[in-house]
């Protein structure tokens, strides 16, 4: 027969149970110790298949691009040697050399901003693909027998075709969304290209005909007696021409170069970057005006050797650094005003 449950008395004179005695027993003698009745379940830490697609992919595209650009780099080797040669034996395009460095400097001030996710993009790599290719199919059937090529343009040919591969590089290994980021870095590199001479060349006419009449209206507010031909300044002691070398092209496109960067890396708003871009325009006419004023002055009141001075012949980046002086004040004036405009009211 069973046997009733057999019960003790507590401290207070109640009667437990068997069972709740057990239960009693049972339970852990610190908060610290788990129950015995519970099970413990052993957990695993370690790698889990799959995890690290993501990350492999993009170390893949990473390198795979690397890779691509050093090939570019290996295909285009003689005529981007023929380029750094260029570039360093001419006043003109001297600052060529710099445009890389530039441009990776600007990558690395965007470092942070750029997208860490690498999202093919292949319709736009196809196409930026395909104008590389055309480029450089038309540049060598430019060189066939028979057939007149310049240096010059032959270099702008190629360097646009090594461009547009390495933008279908871009697009192909880190997507749209990279290069968008990247965009003003990247389209930096355009000012590699040398201008073509017949580019070149109808800059330096316009600039020295447009400096010519700078030149005439400060003769005017010097009250220097002079008569003039077109291009021909007739002074007291001396005539002078305002020459293809006196247009001071170089300078005034590397202005040109310098207010963009500046307008990119120190303001904000789409209208004062295009102000600051357009008013280096009629400062370098007028550095130009004010040069041969100058050297206008110095022949008569000096001498007429003075034609032959360094402040003629190599007094060009002279007149640069006072032409960034106004350059400088503008950009801190529009600077002020975008600090203004960002502003909560």
């Amino acid at each position: 027969m069973a046997q009733p449950p057999v019960a003790s008395p507590d401290k207070d004179g109640q009667l437990l149970s068997s069972a709740s005695l057990r239960n009693t027993l049972e339970m852990p003698s610190s908060p610290n110790e788990a129950p015995a009745s519970d099970t413990i379940v052993p957990t695993e830490t370690g790698y889990i298949p799959g995890s690290s697609r993501p990350n492999h992919r993009k170390t893949w595209r990473f390198w795979s691009g690397g890779c691509f650009a050093i090939v570019l780099l290996a295909a285009f080797a003689r005529p981007l040697l023929a380029l750094v040669n260029y570039a360093a034996g001419s006043e003109l395009y001297s600052y060529i050399l710099l445009i890389p460095f530039v441009s990776a400097y600007l990558l690395y001030l965007r470092r942070e901003q750029l997208p860490k996710k690498y999202v093919a993009d292949p319709p736009l790599a196809i196409v930026s693909l395909a104008a590389g290719l055309g480029v450089l199919m038309f540049t060598y059937w430019l060189r066939f027998p028979g057939r007149a090529l310049a240096n010059n343009d032959y270099l702008v040919l190629l360097t646009l075709s090594f461009l547009c591969f390495l933008a279908a590089g871009g697009f192909f290994f880190f997507g749209r969304g990279w290069m968008r980021a990247a965009a003003f870095p990247l389209a930096y590199l355009i000012f590699m290209v040398p201008m073509p001479d017949a580019m070149a060349d109808a800059l330096e006419t316009a600039s020295k005909y447009a400096s010519a009449e700078v030149a005439n209206l400060l003769f005017h507010l010097s009250g220097t007696p002079f008569l003039r031909a077109g291009l021909i300044f007739q002074l007291p002691n001396i005539t002078i021409e305002v020459a293809q070398e006196c247009s001071g092209i170089r300078s005034s496109w590397v202005l040109l170069m310098t207010s963009i960067l500046a307008a990119n890396l120190f303001l904000k708003t789409r209208w004062r970057r295009l102000a600051l871009v357009v008013f280096v325009i009629p400062l370098a006419i007028l550095r130009n005006g004010f040069r041969i004023l100058v050297i206008g002055l110095l022949c008569v009141n000096v001498g007429p050797q003075m034609i032959h001075s360094l402040i003629h012949r190599r007094g060009g980046p002279l007149f640069f650094v006072l032409s960034l002086i106004p350059f400088f004040l503008v950009l801190w004036w529009l600077r002020k005003g975008d600090a203004r405009t960002r502003q909560p009211e």
